[in-house]
């Protein structure tokens, strides 16, 4: 196909090396702006087509698509309903990071693979945060636990809420014929596991959920 349409422009070390050609991707069209002509200098421009996603794929990331909007209503509104100032602080933060989890879903749909790397540093940077916070604050408890059942049922709540999405991204995964989407979702799994490993900690140190 390129060779048909630019054989003067084929040269391996330019579109090989800088934009790699694999699978996942179909060569829509490729078209060159020639820059400081005297040095035959070429910059090159590859369009792609969308991702192709199967019909099952399609409604699978539907389905999360679905999960993470419910995951975003109920931490904004537990966020609200909440009494301890830090686990307002602590739904908030997560129902933001959902928010990114739907912002990969639908750009996935749109058929784009997202950059899920600056998201993973910024995630990281926040989890550590919200723990240096929690370490502070169960120090300056007295007698380490201090039980509220409105914040209680919350958390509660929103644990059942990730194991259970969490648990959805399996079947997701295991049909995704996309590696790279594969490890977008692999990487939305982990966060969510993450965020139902916080809302633990904070269970668990208040002594709202004491494992058997």
């Amino acid at each position: 196909m390129l060779n048909k349409i630019f054989p003067h422009l084929l040269k391996k070390h330019l579109y090989q090396k800088e934009y790699p050609i694999t699978n996942d991707y179909t060569l829509l069209s490729l078209y060159d702006e020639y820059k400081n002509r005297n040095y035959g200098k070429i910059i090159m421009e590859v369009v792609i087509l969308a991702l192709k996603l199967t019909a099952k794929e399609k409604m699978l990331l539907q389905d999360q698509k679905a999960h993470e909007e419910l995951c975003i209503k109920k931490y904004q509104n537990h966020s609200q309903q909440a009494q301890d100032p830090q686990l307002k602080q602590l739904f908030s933060s997560l129902g933001q990071k959902e928010q990114e989890h739907l912002n990969s879903i639908n750009q996935i749909l749109a058929g784009q693979v997202p950059n899920v790397q600056q998201n993973q540093q910024t995630g990281q940077q926040m989890m550590q945060m919200e723990q240096q916070v929690q370490q502070n604050q169960q120090n300056q408890m007295p007698g380490g636990t201090m039980t509220n059942q409105n914040d209680s049922t919350l958390c509660s709540d929103m644990l059942a809420t990730e194991k259970y999405v969490s648990g959805t991204y399996d079947t997701t995964i295991f049909e995704c014929t996309n590696t790279n989407v594969r490890q977008v979702l692999n990487h939305i799994q982990k966060e969510e596991q993450e965020h139902g490993e916080q809302i633990f900690t904070y269970m668990q140190n208040r002594g709202m959920y004491n494992p058997q």
